[in-house]
């Protein structure tokens, strides 16, 4: 095995990439490719599933163009991908009936708001472990059925596949032959009941979805199916380690022992406690499949934050405020503190543990001495108040101390944002030194399955992280914290 290598598809809300990875779980080559963000409507976010999927082939010749010895030493491909988004496509030609409708998409706020009015949530809740919000799978499933002329009639007839963002993918790549998505990614779609592993009938009833439309649901470590595309060098190779982005994260993080905790900062981010067997959760925490293999289901319990990563492109690219994610660094570090000025980002809503979709942002404590730098230090601050928000309530609902969080994503390279969220938290953060931690998720778990590695080997490889302590004070921290409360309750009115 140490001379074979396994090529990981890291599709996510931004862009793809694909990483081709060694025995020794060095990222040997990468390569990544932007699609384009549509936004027909306020509040709406939508993206073109041909356009990922060519995206999806460029960057794996793209590899292969690079190391054109490896062909005959490919193990297994792996996917991750951005959790909730949904596409609807017609089975005979492959074509998608309207764009895919991403995890951030609002649209569907008054159908779940509907739902909840004739008392299904705790229905959904009792099957998923989930909430009925815009946020997840099944609401936007509905809209396309309902608003896209012909679409409910062909669903009807059979002649429509629907599937996260993992389905299509795998669709695309066996040809046609595959349709098919794993525990973690069917989860999180509010049809998928968490206990029994199976489709609900209750649910696809409340949500009007034909069930010959879903994929069947496999183990993240099982064989998928083979590439069958003969404009890839990889076809016929074994599709394994399929899994959402932020469980990959967290089999990544090696997170295996019970209250182990990690946060992913992507356009969003996730926060994860492993929790081994199934925990119900409460108020505004969700449970989750953390991953399948082996034959057995492992869960979480989750809190989701809609936006974090996006308010730095926000700042960035829409204000124009900085022009290196360096200089955001630089400018936060120029003030002792944010001078009371708070940034509530609530650009598609509240998630965790407010489930607000409705309330807009908001930008408080601004002064005519108020300048740019306030804006971005306030705006990175929001991202450590929001996990504080989901952490405290983990351990409120779990009776679970969360004493280390171990940290992913690109917003980690920040030192500023780093130290601030120790601070906040008062507890240590450990920062993973490696920033392909989805990629390398689902690489683990395609390689056991493939038996590439053993879970010992996997427990060796990548162990190095920086570590930030927190440095503020108790009476530092907690009026900090109290006038962010202050902050978002206002925007909730």
């Amino acid at each position: 095995m140490r001379n074979r290598y396994i090529l990981a598809i890291d599709q996510s809300t931004s862009g793809t990439k694909a990483l081709l990875i060694n025995h020794q779980g060095q990222i040997v080559e990468k390569q990544t490719a932007v699609h384009k963000q549509i936004y027909p409507q306020s509040g709406w976010v939508e993206h073109d599933p041909v356009e990922i999927y060519e995206n999806i082939k460029q960057v794996i010749n793209k590899i292969g163009e690079k190391n054109p010895s490896i062909s005959l030493k490919m193990n297994t491909l792996t996917i991750t991908n951005q959790r909730e988004t949904i596409v609807i496509w017609d089975k005979r030609t492959g074509e998608p009936v309207y764009n895919a409708i991403v995890w951030q998409c609002r649209r569907t706020t008054s159908i779940c708001t509907a739902l909840k009015a004739k008392g299904y949530e705790e229905v959904v809740h009792a099957s998923t472990g989930l909430k009925i919000d815009p946020y997840f799978s099944a609401a936007k499933a509905k809209w396309i059925l309902d608003n896209v002329p012909g679409v409910r009639e062909r669903a009807e007839k059979g002649d429509l596949l629907l599937g996260t963002m993992d389905s299509w993918l795998i669709w695309k790549l066996t040809n046609g032959r595959v349709h098919a998505t794993d525990v973690t990614n069917a989860s999180r779609t509010l049809l998928f009941n968490i206990y029994t592993l199976s489709w609900d009938e209750e649910l696809l009833k409340i949500f009007t979805i034909p069930k010959t439309m879903l994929p069947e649901v496999k183990y993240s470590d099982e064989i998928f199916g083979f590439v069958e595309d003969s404009e890839l060098f990889i076809n016929k190779l074994p599709i394994s380690g399929v899994i959402g982005d932020s469980q990959a994260a967290l089999y990544a993080q090696q997170c295996f022992d019970k209250k182990s905790a990690k946060a992913t900062f992507g356009t969003g981010t996730s926060v994860m406690v492993y929790t081994k067997e199934c925990v119900e959760a409460k108020e505004g925490l969700v449970t989750s499949v953390a991953w399948g293999s082996n034959g057995k289901v492992h869960y979480a319990i989750e809190g989701i934050i809609n936006t974090t990563g996006d308010i730095i492109r926000w700042m960035k690219d829409d204000l124009t405020l900085f022009a290196t994610f360096d200089e955001a660094e630089q400018l936060a570090y120029m003030l002792d503190d944010n001078e009371g000025v708070y940034l509530v980002p609530a650009f598609v809503g509240l998630g965790a543990p407010y489930w607000k979709p409705e309330i807009r942002a908001s930008i408080t404590g601004m002064s005519r001495s108020t300048k740019k730098a306030h804006i971005v230090r306030a705006g990175l601050e929001s991202i450590v108040y929001q996990v504080k928000d989901v952490l405290q309530l983990i351990e409120k609902e779990t009776n679970i101390t969360v004493k280390e969080l171990r940290v992913d994503g690109g917003a980690t390279t920040n030192q500023f944002l780093m130290q601030f969220l120790a601070d906040i938290l008062g507890i240590k953060v450990m920062v993973s030194t490696i920033s392909e931690l989805s990629a390398l998720g689902s690489v683990y778990i395609g390689g056991l399955g493939s038996s590439f590695w053993t879970l010992e080997e996997i427990s060796a490889l990548h162990t190095e992280k920086r570590m930030f302590e927190p440095k503020m004070n108790i009476e530092a921290r907690e009026q900090f914290y109290l006038e962010w409360k202050r902050a978002v309750y206002s925007a909730i009115g």
